[in-house]
């Protein structure tokens, strides 16, 4: 009886060993397989106009940045449930941990870059632009900062993985540099998407009276903004309350890994929904014009005094961007104005 009791001590201390290991395994293999599905889809939509744009590039980026933490994490956690007496190098493990909390600032950029379509360099005074983008600055500097010291005290906490795991799991509960980083993602992403939004609204309220066509555009383009933000923002709120309410660090770094995926999907399905655009209109050009009868492209014109500050939306063109790079997302106060289109490949709107 005492060896049955001890065998099965044995094996209940194994399984409580190994399952933070594979939750990490199994939500990473899960994202891992959508996002590699998301990324085929990506290119099989995309023209070649579309994969000359800069977002288009950083979007790929994002998607192989968050690929090599799902392989980095398959192989520690993997490396731990299968021979837990021999990990994986402590180099490995230091990388699988800065994959995921580095690349969150480049996700974060992607959706920052989506103000540039409405305040584009070229046409904006450069005191509007230190307005406007001075806060988003300095708080990514200021999460730079302290994502630097964490991993950087994280790295001398130990000398092997064992010993690192050890003070993530000593560490973790009300870690004040988790904390401040998350509250400051926060922050970055509701200004960003708040003043994004806003000079949306703002600026094509007139749209939306005169043009159906372009206000449903402008309309689908509102929601995938929100959705950009949101459900990384859920996430950001839940990795928060985990650390500040949860002594063990499991369900915080199932979250922090789940983030990830999430922003990445989030910001690539708005290049999906507009690269699927440019397709169909490349491949079914009558359709699209019958469909969309309207030119759709948004365009910057100057107002009547000539000066940047005057600058107006118009439409013109044929497609609203969706992403973030295309050179033609100034906004228009009256549907009667027209332009003709901005040069090709700046800024477009998600």
């Amino acid at each position: 009886m005492s060896s049955v009791t001890g065998s099965e001590s044995t094996i209940n201390a194994f399984v409580a060993a190994i399952h933070p290991s594979f939750d990490y395994l199994l939500s990473c293999t899960a994202f891992s397989a959508c996002l590699f599905t998301l990324l085929v889809v990506l290119f099989a939509f995309s023209t070649k106009e579309s994969r000359r744009r800069v977002v288009f590039r950083l979007n790929v980026f994002a998607i192989c940045l968050t690929l090599t933490l799902g392989i980095l994490t398959g192989l520690s956690n993997g490396k731990a449930i299968t021979d837990p007496f021999d990990q994986v190098p402590k180099n490995v493990y230091i990388a699988t941990a800065a994959f995921a909390v580095i690349p969150p600032l480049l996700y974060d950029s992607i959706l920052l870059s989506r103000l540039f379509a409405l305040y584009p360099i070229y046409s904006t005074p450069p005191a509007t632009l230190l307005k406007i983008f001075a806060f988003p600055f300095c708080v990514k500097c200021a999460r730079i900062v302290v994502i630097s010291i964490s991993l950087s005290d994280y790295v001398r906490s130990g000398l092997s993985t064992s010993s690192l795991v050890q003070d993530q799991l000593a560490t973790w509960f009300r870690n004040p540099f988790p904390i401040a980083e998350w509250s400051m993602q926060v922050a970055d992403n509701l200004y960003s998407v708040t003043l994004f939004l806003y000079n949306l609204h703002v600026r094509t309220s007139p749209v939306h009276r005169t043009a159906s066509g372009i206000a449903d555009r402008i309309r689908q383009i509102f929601y995938i903004s929100v959705a950009n933000f949101v459900f990384p923002l859920m996430f950001n709120i839940a990795q928060i309350v985990c650390v500040t309410t949860d002594h063990s660090p499991t369900t915080g770094a199932v979250l922090v890994l789940i983030n990830n995926y999430v922003t990445v999907m989030g910001v690539l399905c708005a290049t999906l929904w507009f690269s699927g655009t440019e397709w169909v209109r490349t491949h079914n050009q009558p359709l699209f014009e019958d469909s969309f009868p309207l030119n759709t492209k948004l365009g910057r014109a100057h107002g009547a005094s000539g000066k940047s500050g005057d600058d107006i939306l118009v439409v013109g063109g044929r497609s609203v961007g969706a992403d973030t790079t295309s050179s033609d997302a100034g906004l228009t106060k009256g549907s009667s104005q027209r332009t003709a289109p901005a040069q090709d490949g700046s800024y477009s709107l998600v």
